[in-house]
């Protein structure tokens, strides 16, 4: 197979494209462009069969890119509109797969002392979680709220303990209907750094886009449905040399 070292979908169709010289589209691949605003497009890859998911390394699911352009030097309104449209797409795929007030699981992939690999456990010191406060102060709450924990499980490195095996005990002991699980990803594009965001179905492999692959976090492996979400947050330095010798030459 193709040696893609990024983990988004959008790349690996049009690098597999590329390689293979194809003009049209590839088979058992479907993508469709959205411009959301004058800043951020929205790009769809539908994996339709196994056909397509061995062409770009990918399950059968769906994958949506959100690309905000300049979003380093974005204004209020314009995070704001970032947040809305990443708010739309994420709900989209939890509706697709539970119901308004089914539980679900967020998990913060990552190790907090790297920093292109902190994304995930920083996030999750921003999640309203609500699950212990249904149980116990049930009253401060609308009736209408979701149930939600939240966990960075940490590395094998610095736990011992692959991040699969972790998620299983906890999926066994509370039973969340969904997993959200947000990763730092590597891309194949400067650009996309801390600029694009990844929502898939089809679960994650931590790791897969640089080259280490651990246990795979899925609906096979963990019996629930799994929602990734990641930010590119590594390039690979080659990559790095040859867009800054273009951008020389330009």
């Amino acid at each position: 197979m193709y040696n893609f070292r990024t983990d988004l979908a959008l790349e690996r169709r049009d690098l597999y494209r590329k390689a293979q010289g194809l003009d049209n589209e590839i088979e058992g691949i479907e993508t469709q462009e959205e411009e959301q605003t004058d800043k951020i497009k929205t790009s769809r890859v539908k994996v339709l069969n196994e056909k397509g998911a061995e062409a770009i390394g990918k399950p059968v699911g769906d994958y949506t890119t959100i690309d905000i352009q300049k979003l380093k030097v974005a204004t209020e309104d314009n995070i704001q509109e970032a947040a809305e449209v990443l708010a739309k797409e994420l709900r989209a795929l939890l509706d697709k797969h539970i119901d308004k007030k089914d539980e679900i699981l967020v998990v913060g992939l990552g190790n907090q002392y790297v920093t292109p690999d902190s994304l995930g456990p920083k996030v999750i010191n921003d999640i309203d979680v609500t699950r212990h406060i249904l149980e116990y102060m049930p009253q401060l709450l609308s009736p209408d709220t979701r149930a939600v924990s939240a966990i960075s499980p940490g590395v094998l490195g610095t736990t011992g303990i692959e991040t699969l095996e972790i998620l299983k005990g906890i999926v066994d002991n509370i039973h969340p209907k969904l997993l959200i699980v947000i990763d730092a990803l590597a891309s194949r594009s400067i650009e996309r750094i801390s600029s694009t965001i990844q929502i898939a179905d089809t679960g994650i492999t931590p790791g897969a886009g640089v080259g280490n692959k651990r246990k795979n976090l899925s609906m096979a492996t963990l019996g629930i449905p799994v929602v990734a979400l990641g930010i590119p947050t590594v390039v690979e330095a080659a990559t790095i040399a040859a867009d800054s010798l273009d951008l020389l030459i330009r």
